[in-house]
């Protein structure tokens, strides 16, 4: 049975290289039958403010700017088109990107969106929210945002899980999601599986406040009970002690360490959409690992979750 049946694959135009698309390609090579649909959003303001345009004019040139860039994602598909490949073309006329993918992954049905990205400046991500950060808070399927880290043959794949959150029914079936994707992409990429978990340190208030609070048995406490959480969700994959990774520290800063410590190729992570002035401002887990990491990220929605974006 296919996992991964009908990829959309978000191109950049303003990329030279469209890693997003050798990333779609790999991943359709091992699943036969898959199809992919290489998307791109184009949108010029001019093309609406400009005075001197009736309607129908305006439309007749978005129409000639969509069967140009129509062309050129031909001649990019081209040479996986003649290797076999089933590649489709779409090109939306919108002004707001996310938007025009996430309402065509919900008009064709896709299973996953793979996009290329780069780095987001501190200021740009208070003032503007970059597209990446938009589908992976409102898409409803997969996002798989690539970077340029190589996908070798017995490489490593790192789940991101919550231990803190195992008696929340919601975060507990997520964290069984995020361990059934990476069975499946382990199994598509030849690759090994690595689990990451992250405890905090105790809380400074309590410590000030409570003169008879004992800090290091209190660590000690809450270092056993993830521990033995995160072996119990390892034992369900059969994963050696060795591939089990606990650590104190912030989440965002711990993925990123222990990613870069065993060369992951891929990271996968639970996302929860957020709206409102506290996302623009804060972000979160996934959000702030973009930007650390030097291999792929694979963000899941946990079951149920529906897109703010609809038809």
């Amino acid at each position: 049975m296919l996992k991964y049946r009908n990829i959309l694959v978000f191109i950049d135009v303003d990329q030279e290289s469209q890693p997003a698309l050798e990333r779609a390609v790999s991943i359709a090579e091992k699943e036969k039958g898959a199809k992919i649909t290489l998307f791109l959003c184009c949108y010029d303001l001019t093309f609406e403010m400009t005075s001197l345009s009736s309607a129908d004019e305006r439309e007749a040139m978005q129409r000639i700017v969509i069967k140009e860039n129509k062309e050129w994602l031909k001649s990019i598909a081209a040479p996986f088109t003649e290797q076999g490949l089933d590649i489709h073309c779409q090109v939306r006329w919108h002004n707001r990107p996310f938007q025009a993918a996430i309402i065509e992954v919900l008009k064709n049905n896709h299973d996953l969106l793979v996009k290329a990205t780069h780095q987001h400046s501190k200021l740009s991500a208070i003032l503007f929210t970059p597209t990446d950060w938009n589908l992976l808070r409102k898409c409803p399927v997969p996002v798989l945002l690539v970077k340029n880290h190589l996908w070798p043959k017995q490489g490593n794949i790192l789940c991101a899980i919550d231990c803190k959150s195992i008696q929340d029914d919601e975060h507990h079936q997520l964290n069984q999601q995020i361990l059934k994707e990476a069975a499946v992409m382990a199994e598509i990429v030849n690759a090994n599986i690595h689990i990451v978990n992250a405890y905090p340190s105790p809380p400074m208030n309590i410590m000030l406040e409570l003169p008879e609070f004992d800090p290091i048995n209190y660590e000690d406490g809450l270092k056993k009970f993830h521990q033995k959480t995160l072996n119990d969700y390892a034992q369900t994959l059969n994963l050696p002690k060795e591939q089990v990774h606990l650590a104190q520290g912030l989440p965002e800063d711990v993925i990123s360490e222990v990613a870069e410590k065993i060369d992951a190729e891929l990271v996968i992570l639970g996302t929860v959409g957020r709206s409102g002035l506290s996302a623009t401002l804060l972000g979160h887990t996934a959000e702030q690992v973009i930007d650390n990491l030097n291999c792929d990220l694979l963000a899941l929605k946990p079951a149920g979750f529906i897109s703010p974006i609809t038809l």
